[in-house]
């Protein structure tokens, strides 16, 4: 199983899918580079192939998809068996493809498919941190993985409504903002309580919150703009019981980073995230929907594989003694 593997979600972008497929093929046959390609048929068939490949030695693999499809081959891989030093060997990249594509973005990854392919053959790689949330259901214990972002409240209402626009005008960041208007009136604050490194930052309703590994979620929008996915820690932002007042005045920072300046809107950064709570949870992990009633516990695997990144990217530099 060495050489490269190649992933593709055929769903994603699928309209100028046979193009690209070619051309980074043909490429590949002129750099005389070995590769597989393996064709994802339905949901988590991309965590499925990606398990099997690293547990079978493979160490290096370019996702074609978006979030999503990236999501579920880090969830392969987080859920191999591998050591730990054997996981941090694995090599991944992304030539971006879906409706978000915020991963991306911090990477200067752009859907320019030539450009992404000549980023990842002549990238450096990038030891990154995965986020990882444990939850109860049917009293087994589950964990989901995350490489971008984790969202509650009006977050996995939008992607929920995002993804019911998708079959009417196709995979397109405007979708999340539609999906967002509606997920603003619809949603009710969640009684819970928040702490952070077992320190209490919340004891009332939650209207909404985003836990960032990297800065940007729902097509762009800079929820945690100060987020680095190689720090080892998460950064989050969430609101309480906003007035439709206040809901309005955060809007025109939506994309502009300053959406944690505003004083109703709180942030967070922590290693180890614990809610408590009996409700029903809707959360997106990377735009994933999943449902669970009860607790759960947010945590940063750092330094957990590596990501290619274009070669202009500086390596992480940490203003901190660890």
């Amino acid at each position: 199983m060495n050489g490269l593997h190649i992933i593709i979600n055929p769903y994603s972008g699928k309209r100028a899918l046979l193009r690209q497929r070619y051309y980074l093929f043909r490429l590949l046959q002129e750099r005389r580079e070995a590769y597989r390609y393996h064709v994802t048929a339905y949901a988590n068939h991309a965590t499925e192939i990606a398990r099997d490949i690293v547990e079978k030695g493979g160490r290096r693999l370019l996702i074609l998809g978006g979030d999503g499809t990236l999501s579920e081959s880090i969830n392969g891989i987080m859920c191999a068996r591998l050591s730990e030093a054997e996981r941090q060997q694995v090599q991944i990249g992304i030539m971006p493809r879906g409706t978000g594509n915020d991963f991306g973005r911090f990477w200067h990854l752009t859907r320019n498919y030539r450009q992404a392919i000549d980023h990842f053959l002549t990238g450096q790689p990038h030891l990154i941190d995965i986020g990882c949330v444990t939850f109860k259901r049917n009293d087994d214990v589950h964990r989901r993985f995350f490489v971008n972002s984790l969202g509650f409240g009006v977050d996995p209402l939008t992607c929920m409504y995002a993804d019911r626009l998708k079959p009417y005008i196709g995979s397109h960041h405007v979708n999340y903002l539609f999906g967002l208007f509606r997920a603003l009136g619809r949603q009710q604050p969640i009684p819970m309580t928040l702490s952070v490194d077992d320190k209490p930052l919340l004891d009332s309703g939650l209207y909404t919150m985003s836990i960032g590994n990297g800065p940007y979620s729902g097509g762009g929008i800079r929820q945690n703009p100060t987020a680095d996915p190689r720090d080892g820690i998460l950064n989050g932002m969430f609101v309480e019981k906003p007035t439709l007042k206040r809901i309005a005045q955060a809007l025109p920072h939506l994309f502009n980073g300053h959406l944690t300046q505003i004083d109703f809107v709180h942030s967070l950064k922590g290693k180890h995230i614990q809610i408590t709570t009996d409700r029903h949870l809707m959360i997106e992990a990377d735009g994933i929907l999943q449902h669970f009633t009860g607790s759960c516990t947010i945590s940063c695997i750092h330094n957990a594989i590596q990501f290619i990144a274009p070669a202009d990217i500086a390596p992480y530099q940490s203003n901190e003694t660890e």
